[in-house]
């Protein structure tokens, strides 16, 4: 029973995770968090990793009752995500697994997700909708590969929400999109939006630029609020992901959905989900925010896939990559 523990910092989260065989030993995590109306600059993130990534791999052996000696592999998300976070942490797990004399295991973070989702969810072979701050993807197994079915074409889902929090000057804390999510619950209007799927692909610029645009004059003539504005941006958003999403499972013959991602705790997508599972006799598969926001297990765990199949990653190849697609790994540890 291999023990690996897993560094994640690709963008806002500094998350360390120790997992063995399949179960979670600790998982704590940092979140960056700027004023209203701000994003995050990968400098000041990569600087807040800095500022406390000790103290949380401290926390997780602690958490988990371990010492460094007990560990058997050190994985570290080698991308995709923003560059300085992701050199931050993956220098931290370098010196840690040479410190140590471990192994080294360099993840990919969208196939860190969906092995996270799979192992708290029991879910076999899912279609995958992988919706977060920096990707939108529609996944299926097939062959060895994570197959990308259908993907946003220019920005992300969570990306256009966080953007949007920044128009109405939302709160960052602790999430853009978890604010979006509190406020969409007393939104009574629809506005209409632009719905923009192609084929398999979703375009989620286009409405980031209309809402902008018309937020501000239809707020101050009060034809609107901006909790009517947080629910129909989410009532689109998310009808065109279900979309795509189900479009997927009809042509993979899957009878099984699960999302992953930050985005992917948000109740209102998951309840458009399984109504478009039960429809279809299919069964949703679902995570809370301990598992589906960035955090370190989800890197032990595919980290604890790859080396229980032979895989690891030569200090030499240890670099990262701001991009690195969920078809480029050849997934050895399914059949």
């Amino acid at each position: 029973m291999p023990v690996v523990i897993g560094f994640e910092g690709s963008a806002n989260k500094i998350g360390v995770g120790i997992v063995r065989d399949g179960e979670v030993l600790s998982n704590p995590r940092r979140t960056y968090v700027t004023p209203p109306g701000q994003g995050f600059l990968p400098s000041d993130t990569a600087r807040h990793h800095r500022s406390c990534i000790l103290a949380v791999l401290q926390e997780a052996l602690h958490e988990a009752g371990l010492k460094p000696s007990d560990i058997d592999a050190v994985a570290f998300t080698k991308g995709p995500g923003m560059g300085a976070p992701l050199v931050t942490v993956a220098v931290v797990a370098r010196t840690v697994a040479q410190l140590w004399g471990k192994p080294l295991l360099g993840v990919n973070h969208c196939v860190g997700h969906i092995e996270m989702g799979r192992l708290v969810t029991g879910a076999q072979n899912p279609t995958v909708l992988y919706v977060s701050g920096g990707n939108t993807q529609v996944i299926a197994y097939s062959e060895r590969r994570y197959r990308i079915f259908g993907e946003t074409i220019d920005i992300a889902v969570g990306n256009c929400l966080d953007r949007f929090a920044r128009v109405l000057k939302i709160s960052n804390d602790p999430s853009p999109g978890y604010n979006i999510e509190q406020m969409a619950k007393k939104g009574q209007k629809l506005v209409e939006l632009p719905y923009t799927v192609k084929g398999m692909d979703v375009s989620f610029s286009g409405i980031l630029s209309h809402i902008e645009d018309v937020a501000h004059r239809m707020l101050a003539t009060k034809e609107c609020t901006p909790e009517d504005l947080c629910f129909s941006l989410q009532e689109t958003l998310f009808a065109m992901l279900v979309e795509i999403t189900e479009r997927a499972m009809a042509h993979t013959g899957s009878h099984e959905a699960l999302i992953v991602g930050g985005v992917g705790c948000n109740e209102r997508l998951q309840e458009m989900m399984g109504i478009m599972c039960q429809e279809r006799g299919a069964k949703l598969f679902a995570t809370d925010e301990r598992f589906c926001i960035d955090n370190g297990a989800m890197i032990a765990q595919a980290g604890w896939e790859m080396f229980r199949s032979g895989q690891v990653t030569s200090l030499e190849d240890s670099w990262i990559t701001q991009r690195y697609r969920t078809d480029e790994v050849e997934v050895t540890w399914r059949d």
